[in-house]
C-alpha cells in the first residue's frame, strides 16, 4: 500500500511538472494570434464537447492557454495597454467576461488586468503549481483557462485579476 501511495504521489508530482514545463515552453517562443484561424463568433452558444473539436475552434496558441492552462509570456499580450471603449469576451466561447471600465494597466504585472468581471462570468478554482497557491480564473461557460486573480488591485474591489491576453477576445461594440 506504501508503495502504491509512492506511485500515486509521484505520477500527480510528474503530471505537474508537465504542466509547468507546458507553461516554461510558452515563455520561450512567441504566440501567434491570427484572427484569419478563428472559426467560432463573439457569444457562440455551442461549447466543444471533445478535445478534436476543440482544437478545431482554437488557434495553437488558444489551445495552450484555455485547455492546458498555459500562459502567455510576460508583456508580450496584445490588450497591454488597450484603454479602447468595449469588452472582453472568452476567445473560446465568446461568454461576456469584462468590461473596458474595469480594466488598469498600472499594475506592471505584464498581463491585462482587471479590477472586476461580469457577473457569473468567472468561476475559481485553488492552484497549487509552481511551488505557490494561487486563485485560478476560468470561463464560466466553457471552463477555459483565463489567468489568476490576486487580492492587490485597486477599489472598489481590492482584486486584480491578471488575464492571459490570448485567453480574450476584445469587442468594441
Amino acid at each position: 500500500a506504501a508503495i502504491r501511495s509512492r506511485i500515486v504521489s509521484s505520477v500527480r508530482i510528474l503530471a505537474r511538472v508537465h504542466r509547468e514545463y507546458s507553461a516554461y515552453r510558452l515563455l520561450l517562443r512567441p504566440i501567434p494570434r491570427t484572427q484569419a484561424t478563428r472559426t467560432r463568433t463573439p457569444g457562440m452558444s455551442d461549447i466543444p464537447e471533445t478535445d478534436e473539436e476543440w482544437r478545431e475552434r482554437l488557434t495553437e496558441a488558444e489551445y495552450e492557454i484555455l485547455r492546458e492552462e498555459g500562459t502567455d509570456p510576460k508583456f508580450s499580450g496584445e490588450y497591454i495597454g488597450k484603454d479602447d471603449d468595449g469588452a472582453y469576451r472568452c476567445a473560446g466561447c465568446g461568454a461576456l467576461l469584462f468590461d473596458s471600465d474595469t480594466k488598469f494597466d498600472e499594475d506592471g504585472s505584464g498581463w491585462p488586468s482587471f479590477y472586476d468581471a461580469v457577473e457569473g462570468a468567472i468561476e475559481f478554482r485553488e492552484d497549487d503549481s509552481l511551488g505557490m497557491t494561487r486563485t485560478e480564473t476560468v470561463c464560466a461557460e466553457c471552463g477555459g483557462h483565463l489567468g489568476h486573480v490576486f487580492e492587490d488591485g485597486p477599489e472598489p474591489t481590492g482584486k486584480r485579476y491578471c488575464i492571459n491576453s490570448t485567453a480574450i477576445d476584445f469587442d468594441d461594440e
